[in-house]
């Protein structure tokens, strides 16, 4: 049986995250690396839910967060953090 591996999207970038884990359970991402290799403080975790990305395809843990006063999308798709590319 040959295993096909999933096409790419162009629109998904993965990227390097700093999470911290509470003790109650809830993980919360505190900044991430783009891949122009600047990184970003994540100002506020607005909400946390299980959603798909429609952009760039996957499904996971949608963080929407404020960075630099803009609203975007952290998606935890089972073991590995990827945003969505603007156009």
């Amino acid at each position: 049986m040959i295993r096909r591996m999933p096409v790419p999207s162009p629109k998904k970038v993965y990227v390097q995250v700093t999470a911290v884990f509470y003790p109650d359970g809830r993980l919360l991402p505190v900044s991430f690396i783009w891949e122009d290799g600047q990184t970003y403080a994540i100002d506020r975790v607005r909400g946390v839910i299980r959603a798909a990305s429609l952009k760039a395809g996957g499904t996971g843990m949608r963080y929407t967060c404020m960075v630099r006063g803009r609203e975007t999308c952290l998606f935890l798709e089972e073991d590995r953090w990827f945003m969505e590319r603007r156009d």
